[in-house]
């Protein structure tokens, strides 16, 4: 098995080490060549959505991960990667790879509450710790997306076919269960292949 690393900007580092301590392989995507590659799952991980997006799109690799995600490629986002693959982006015209159906606000916990720890129930997992910084969070979801946590009323983990988004950092703690969540789901993706 091989997991797509977004290496453009921001904490795609943590992830790295995360899936390899798993036994995953890893790939850095820092340019479109890096995309004639295979693998079977990719991270989108947090740092500054905007910067990506716009990275992404420089560097012409943006339709061609828009097509494999929309294709069914497994998805693991956490933070800003969260905000690319929400469909919209409260007081932002532009959205970018539009595949969960949810309404994202971003910066939500403003610059006091900017970062927090906390430990609560995540679906399917148990209680994991949740690092967030300068974090979003989801103000709406549609049909086929499925609340997987919440932390004071607000949606912060969701799962929608083969993608997990989460507003917080889970390659900043100790605890490798979503890591392990996210590799099962490509595995069950393989299976029924």
């Amino acid at each position: 098995m091989k997991v797509a690393v977004l290496a453009l900007q921001g904490a795609f580092i943590e992830h790295i080490h995360k899936l390899e301590s798993l036994g995953v392989e890893c790939l850095e995507l820092r340019k479109k060549e890096d995309l004639d590659q295979q693998f079977n799952g990719l991270v989108l991980p947090g740092g500054e959505s905007t910067v990506q997006g716009k990275l992404l799109k420089e560097l012409d690799m943006f339709d061609i991960l828009k097509e494999k995600i929309e294709h069914g490629l497994p998805v693991l986002a956490t933070c800003a990667g969260l905000i690319l693959l929400a469909k919209e982006i409260e007081n932002q015209a532009e959205n970018y790879f539009n595949s969960i159906d949810m309404v994202v606000k971003r910066n939500a916990y403003g610059r006091q509450l900017g970062s927090f720890r906390t430990i609560e129930e995540m679906k399917h997992i148990g209680q994991v710790p949740m690092t967030f910084i300068r974090a979003p969070y989801i103000d709406q979801v549609g049909d086929d997306v499925e609340v997987l946590a919440t932390v004071d009323q607000k949606i912060i983990a969701v799962k929608s076919k083969n993608q997990l988004a989460l507003a917080f950092h889970p390659e900043l703690d100790d605890d490798l269960r979503i890591h392990q969540y996210f590799i099962d789901m490509i595995e069950k993706r393989n299976v029924h292949k």
